[in-house]
């Protein structure tokens, strides 16, 4: 008698492997050093206030999620990641915070349709690789007259440019995979949400960075911490171009610092856009 034995689907070898790149770093570290001003930058535009029920999609270690959550709206935070939800359950606790964590998969919400009046993503939602269902996902668990609330860094910016230089070094990514910072374009947005979103709010602007003394020190930061720089650099090293791809970020890092050889400072360029679900 055979036995028929089941494998993972291609899709879910590809979450499974994005699940690992973001547990593989420290990114709750990132989040303190200087990634921490963004939270209340989108909970601030999306007009959040008590009562309402809102959504976090890629919450990570609750970044937006616990400003959110101090208004007193009723917030879920939705991260593919367990190890940041962990993360955020403990800041949460020290904030004396209530709000609900959920493991859940950008492409796939468990949520049911327009259940929230607020559906926000900081730097989050962008990373999921299929944008169009992505987009259709914030859409369908929104309510009519609800907002969607993104923000995302920018192709022509600093992270934009970081990936740009890390897609050498990385392993080719799968047929219909989209590279993040084109969330970060007000035409490719416009074009994932096709008239079901009235955007009212599409602002650029930068997060400052001087937590770093010297601008080769930032790269490193994101060598050692973010997941995504991780990977590559690891591909790079089992293909013996590690050094390349060190010589490769100290280049970017110098080319983007804004300060000094001894006191550096980084723009980071993000789009802001907030709408309503018609």
């Amino acid at each position: 008698m055979s036995q028929t034995i089941s494998t993972p689907s291609a899709d879910q070898q590809l979450k499974a492997k994005h699940r690992a790149i973001w547990a593989s770093g420290d990114y709750p570290t990132m989040v303190e050093t200087f990634l921490l001003p963004l939270g209340p930058r989108i909970v601030e535009a999306s007009g959040i206030a008590a009562g309402q029920r809102v959504l976090d999609v890629g919450a990570g270690n609750g970044n937006a999620s616990l400003p959110a959550a101090a208004t007193g709206a009723r917030v879920t935070a939705g991260d593919l990641t367990p190890e940041l939800l962990a993360d955020g359950r403990r800041r949460a606790a020290v904030a004396g915070l209530d709000l609900e964590w959920v493991e859940a998969d950008a492409e796939h919400l468990p949520f049911e349709d327009a259940s929230y009046d607020v559906v926000m993503s900081l730097i989050g939602a962008m990373f999921a690789p299929h944008h169009q269902a992505t987009a259709d996902e914030l859409v369908r668990v929104t309510r009519p007259g609800g907002t969607i609330a993104l923000l995302s860094w920018t192709p022509g910016g600093l992270v934009g440019e970081l990936f740009r230089m890390m897609k050498p070094f990385a392993p080719t990514p799968p047929p219909g995979v989209q590279p993040p910072p084109l969330w970060g374009s007000e035409e490719h947005l416009r074009g994932l949400f096709g008239g079901r979103v009235d955007f009212s709010t599409v602002r650029r602007d930068v997060l400052e960075v001087t937590a770093f003394a010297r601008p080769r020190d930032f790269g490193e930061h994101f060598k050692a911490n973010y997941g995504p720089t991780i990977a590559v650099r690891a591909n790079a090293e089992r293909e013996g171009r590690a050094a390349e791809f060190d010589a490769a970020i100290d280049d970017l890092c110098d080319r983007w610092n804004r300060g000094t050889a001894d006191r550096a400072r980084f723009e980071m360029e993000y789009l802001l856009t907030i709408g309503t679900r018609t």
